[in-house]
């Protein structure tokens, strides 16, 4: 494969071919500087393509509480009173 930019999903899925088949190899070598190179035009591809948004913090907190079962009372001892706790998750303080 030549290495030239991504443009397309095709010359993304033949750069992540390529990746699989260098992955194992020893840094500092032709086939190193070629996988770093590739890795590094597939992170530009995927960024620009692929990117996945910073998640709403409050909604972030609200799904790892749900997801372990956790309480509004549970974060009260790095919150502070259940007040605080309130506030934070209605969005009324920081």
């Amino acid at each position: 494969m030549e290495i030239k930019p991504i443009k397309t999903d095709a010359d993304h899925q033949a750069a992540l071919e390529e990746i699989e088949k260098l992955f194992d190899a020893a840094p500092d070598t032709p086939e190193g500087d070629r996988l770093e190179v590739l890795v590094t035009l597939v992170e530009s591809f995927e960024e620009k393509h692929y990117s996945i948004p910073k998640p709403d913090p409050i909604e972030a907190i609200l799904y790892y509480m749900e997801s372990r079962g956790l309480t509004r009372r549970d974060l009260q001892p790095f919150i502070g009173s259940r007040a605080r706790v309130s506030e934070v998750l209605n969005r009324k303080r920081r």
